[in-house]
């Protein structure tokens, strides 16, 4: 299918590794021109150059942290008029909330609701004047089915999730449609760090925890970042256009949920 986004241009954030790259690498095979960010500026130059070979887009990298002013600034001189903006940024650390300072709130309210917010500010009338936009939070499944242990991550992308179903409603009649993605257990570097300290915790072989972890997966598997990506891909295109103030799970169907 020809999704009909050849020509436009994109901010993936945290596109170095995991799901923000594998979103990168379905729209760049689509012919969008990419803009990629993440903090490692070697990780980052090196998957633009990966990006770029296995799919012949054009690939542009910003080492910054957008959770600053300044490393937004970086990102938009870049990229100034994107018509596709991907919001993604790990999740903080899990732990008992008994522990949380001020401080890790506020880390995490900037990193995983906050500069999502800021980055839409600062693109979306540009693409109401253009009347084309497409925004994509990459959250987590954990919005619709929190686990104590995550609850800095529940809490700040809960709060982002709150907002954007209030302005998606507002920006549609434009051709502008902004849509969280949720996704479940895929195979990332970071799915693998949680595991390997989950399974030091319950002092258990890594290995054994994963596939404990997979038989929880109606699936019998984790995800796949390309998949994921095809996802992210299809929301932007001309034929998602009616597609707008969602959730859109990618579980496995391990939530048991019908809504």
């Amino acid at each position: 299918m020809d999704l009909g986004i050849k020509g436009k241009s994109a901010i993936v954030c945290g596109a170095s590794a995991g799901l923000g790259r594998g979103t990168a690498t379905a729209l760049a095979r689509e012919g969008v021109t990419v803009t990629i960010a993440a903090r490692d500026e070697k990780r980052l130059q090196d998957a633009a150059r990966d990006i770029a070979k296995e799919t012949g887009g054009t690939v542009h990298a910003v080492a910054a942290d957008v959770t600053s002013d300044e490393g937004r600034n970086a990102l938009l001189a870049a990229c100034p008029e994107p018509d596709i903006l991907i919001n993604n940024a790990g999740g903080p650390p899990p732990g008992d909330f008994r522990n949380w300072t001020r401080e890790d709130w506020i880390r995490a309210l900037d990193a995983n609701m906050l500069s999502a917010i800021m980055l839409i500010k600062s693109t979306i009338d540009g693409m109401i004047a253009r009347r084309f936009g497409r925004v994509v939070n990459i959250t987590s499944h954990m919005v619709k089915q929190p686990a104590g242990i995550l609850g800095l991550s529940n809490g700040a992308r809960s709060g982002l999730t709150g907002f954007v179903g209030g302005l998606a409603r507002d920006v549609a009649r434009h051709n502008v449609t902004i849509n969280n993605v949720l996704p479940g257990q895929f195979d990332t570097e970071r799915l693998r760090s949680n595991h390997a300290k989950f399974a030091a915790q319950q002092k258990i072989d890594i290995e054994q925890y994963r596939e404990r972890a997979k038989s929880q997966i109606p699936a019998r598997r984790f995800g796949e970042p390309a998949e994921f990506g095809a996802m992210c891909a299809y929301l932007c295109s001309a034929q998602g256009g009616f597609i707008t103030g969602q959730n859109i799970l990618l579980d496995g169907g391990q939530y048991p949920g019908l809504l």
